[in-house]
C-alpha cells in the first residue's frame, strides 16, 4: 500500500509572536518541523513525504530545518488558507497513492502508533481522524450564561494525522475549491458526503500554538532527551576452527568464538545495550538460538535490525562504548576498522564509537584464554 504524508507547515504562527515561522523554532535541538517530518519519514508504512511551506521558505532554509531524511522530501508552496495549502500538496501526490495522511507540523510529538491507527482506519473506511475524548463537563454558553450541558460522551477533540483514501480526499478538495471554507479536510470530506471515522489519539500529541505551548514542549523534550542508558554483556567459548569476528571484522586468530551465529561478542553486547536502553528486551528475545534463521548469521546484520527496531520507537543512538576482554590475540591494530564497521551498523559517526581491548590478567576462563567477553554501554536519545 502506497501511503503519502502531507505535512502542513505553511502557516505563519502569528499567535506565537515569534520573529520566524513557529515551525522553524527550536525544540530540544531540532525544529518543530523537523520533529514532525521525522515522525512520518521514519514510519515503515510511509512511502513519500510532502511538506507545505510558506512561499518565502521555498529554499534551502526549509530543507536545512528538516535535516537529513530517509525519503526524498518534497517542498510545496502553501496557499492563502490551510485547505489551499493542502490542495497544492495533493496536486503533487503520486498518482498511485492509496492513502494520504495530512498532519499539522505544529504537532511534533505524534507517535508511530497513532499514525498506524489512522492509516489502517483510512484504508478500511475511506476517511479517519485521530481524536481524544473530552474529560471535563462541556457547557454551551451564551453571554456568560450556561444554556446547555452537552453530553461529553459525544464530544471529541480532533487531532492530526487525518487520513483518506485518495478518491475521498480528491472529493474533499474539490468541495474546498468550489468555495466552501473549512478548518480541516475532514470537514470537507463530510461536506462531500463521506463518513469520517475516529481513531484513538493521544494527549501527548499536542499542537504548539502559544508561548506556553512552546515552553511546555521544550520542557517535555528536555526531560525525554536527558538520555536512556543501556548495558550489554556477551561471552563465548573459544574453539579451534572458528573465525574470530569482532564488530564485523575478522581478526587473524587460530581460534574463534563458538556460537549459533558468527558469535561476534562486540555486536551482541551492543545489540543488548541499545535494546535495553529502549526497553525492547534483549538479543535472545529477537534472535533466539533456537531459530534456524540465525544459524551462522552475521551479527552486524542482526545489529542493524536492532537499530531499526530502536529507530521505530523514535530513539536515536548518541554513542556506544565497548570493552573487549581477550587474552590473545591483541586487538589494538584492528580497533579502527572495528569502530568504522560498528558505526556503520549503528548509523552514527565513528567518532561516537569507542572500543577498548583488555585482558583478564589470567583470572577465570577468559583469563586462561578459553573464552572471550565484551561489555557495552549505549546512550539513546528520545526524539519524540
Amino acid at each position: 500500500m502506497h501511503v503519502t504524508a502531507i505535512i502542513a507547515a505553511a502557516g505563519s504562527g502569528s499567535r506565537l509572536g515569534a520573529p520566524i515561522p513557529k515551525q522553524l523554532l527550536d525544540v530540544g535541538g531540532r525544529s518543530i518541523l523537523a520533529r514532525s517530518v521525522a515522525a512520518f519519514d521514519t514510519h515503515p508504512a510511509i512511502s513519500e513525504v510532502i511538506v507545505v511551506t510558506p512561499a518565502l521558505l521555498m529554499d534551502s532554509e526549509a530543507f536545512a530545518s528538516i535535516g537529513r531524511t530517509q525519503h526524498d522530501v518534497r517542498l510545496v508552496a502553501g496557499g492563502a488558507r490551510r485547505q489551499d495549502s493542502v490542495a497544492n500538496a495533493f496536486d503533487r501526490v503520486t498518482e498511485g497513492a492509496d492513502v494520504v495522511l495530512i498532519h499539522d507540523a505544529a504537532r511534533p510529538f505524534v507517535s508511530a502508533e497513532t499514525i498506524s491507527r489512522t492509516i489502517e482506519a483510512a484504508a478500511r473506511h475511506g476517511a479517519a481522524i485521530a481524536a481524544i475524548e473530552v474529560r471535563d463537563t462541556i457547557k454551551r454558553v451564551d453571554r456568560d450564561v450556561v444554556v446547555e450541558t452537552v453530553p461529553r460522551e459525544s464530544i471529541f477533540l480532533a487531532q492530526t494525522p487525518q487520513g483518506f483514501r485518495r478518491h475521498v480526499l480528491a472529493a474533499a478538495i474539490a468541495v474546498g475549491r468550489s468555495g466552501v471554507d473549512a478548518t480541516d479536510e475532514a470537514a470537507l470530506a463530510e461536506r462531500a458526503g463521506h463518513a469520517v471515522h475516529v481513531v484513538r489519539g493521544e494527549p501527548a500529541n499536542v499542537k504548539i500554538t502559544t508561548e506556553d505551548d512552546l515552553a511546555a514542549a521544550r520542557r517535555h523534550v528536555t526531560a525525554a532527551t536527558a538520555g536512556r542508558v543501556g548495558t550489554g554483556y556477551d561471552l563465548h567459548r573459544l574453539v579451534d576452527g572458528r573465525r574470530l569476528v569482532l564488530a564485523g571484522v575478522t581478526i587473524p586468530s587460530p581460534r574463534g568464538a563458538l556460537g549459533h551465529s558468527d558469535a561476534d561478542v562486540v555486536c551482541h553486547a551492543v545489540t543488548d545495550a541499545i535494546l535495553g536502553a529502549a526497553t525492547l528486551g534483549d538479543i535472545g528475545r529477537h534472535f533466539p538460538d533456537t531459530d534456524a534463521r540465525w544459524k551462522g548469521a552475521s551479527s552486524i546484520a542482526l545489529l542493524r535490525h536492532a537499530v531499526a527496531l530502536v529507530a521505530a520507537e523514535r530513539f536515536e543512538i548518541a554513542n556506544v562504548d565497548v570493552t573487549v576482554i581477550l587474552e590473545s590475540p591483541r586487538i589494538k591494530d584492528h580497533i579502527e576498522p572495528m569502530r568504522v564497521g560498528l558505526a556503520g551498523a549503528l548509523g552514527i559517526e565513528p567518532a561516537r564509537v569507542s572500543i577498548k581491548g583488555k585482558t583478564n590478567e589470567g583470572v577465570d576462563a577468559v583469563g586462561r584464554g578459553e573464552a572471550i567477553a565484551a561489555h557495552a554501554v549505549a546512550l539513546l536519545r528520545d526524539t519524540r
